[in-house]
């Protein structure tokens, strides 16, 4: 089929409107250049999108305003992180809405408690965790994120890792895709998806995951014109089950602008279903 007209899309990383100089100030401890440090530039990767939207008014109700940009485009839910905000939300919208948990492995028994206790409080889907904004930084590989790997394992949760080199002005080796050569090794059990590109290493990216059954990748933070061409080829052959769609709403692109350019991608019919829905779903247990 072409592109469905009723996409039914899961979005596997979308949050509700916030104000980006309070979310991304963990990162300003980091940054060594003055725009980042100072908050002129409040979303750390700024400098990569043209318009990375406004910050959400005092009075506003997100979960509103989420869910009505998700349905203008036809995202049917998205993947949250857990937050008062999005508890509520799924408390509104308990289809729609699916819980993930962002760790530190800096605190490994915190964050192996945090993990089991949401997925016991809130049917948690997914883990997630950026290496490159831990302080200090994490490698993808480092015996501090082998509990809560394991952990995952043992709940039956995927781990979502942000991979290649990081938008924001920090250093990127701990999220070369290299790691994820040794990890999936070591758990061969675990459920992993690689976030945010895996640039400039996206043909490695794909070697490995001919490699692995477990290791799969979501398009999140791209524009859909923007597409690693690797990436592309990869699902249109040997990995339709192995691509998902992820946005990158409200950090740096509109529903509207990706939903606009996703038909012109140039994924064969048979990968539309998969790449939208039915993979998250599989993989993610929705």
């Amino acid at each position: 089929m072409p592109f469905p007209t009723d996409p039914q899309a899961i979005d596997l990383m979308i949050a509700f409107p916030f104000k980006k100089a309070e979310v991304y100030a963990f990162l300003r401890a980091q940054a060594k250049d003055g725009e980042t440090s100072s908050g002129e530039m409040a979303m750390p990767a700024g400098y990569m999108f043209n318009d990375v939207g406004d910050d959400a008014d005092d009075d506003e109700d997100v979960i509103e305003t989420c869910l009505a940009a998700m349905d203008a485009v036809g995202v049917a839910s998205g993947l949250f992180n857990v937050s008062d905000q999005s508890i509520e939300a799924k408390r509104r919208y308990s289809d729609r809405i699916h819980l993930s948990l962002e760790v530190d492995p800096n605190d490994i028994g915190g964050a192996v408690q945090a993990i089991r206790a949401a997925h016991a409080d809130h049917d948690l889907k997914a883990v997630t965790s950026f290496p490159a904004g831990c302080n200090p930084q994490v490698p993808i590989s480092d015996r501090r994120y082998y509990p809560i790997y394991q952990t995952c394992v043992d709940l039956g949760v995927p781990i979502c890792l942000t991979a290649g080199v990081p938008g924001p002005r920090v250093t990127g080796d701990c999220q070369h895709v290299r790691h994820f050569d040794q990890v999936c090794i070591d758990f061969p059990d675990l459920k992993v998806e690689m976030r945010h590109g895996g640039e400039p290493d996206e043909a490695l990216a794909v070697k490995l995951m001919l490699k692995y059954p477990g290791l799969h990748y979501c398009t999140s933070a791209f524009s859909p014109k923007y597409y690693p061409q690797a990436i592309v080829d990869y699902a249109n052959t040997r990995g339709t089950d192995k691509i998902m769609y992820a946005g990158y709403y409200p950090m740096g692109l509109s529903l509207d602008q990706i939903f606009s350019d996703l038909p012109n991608v140039p994924f064969r019919d048979k990968v539309w279903e998969p790449f939208l829905h039915a993979n998250a779903r599989r993989v993610f247990n929705l």
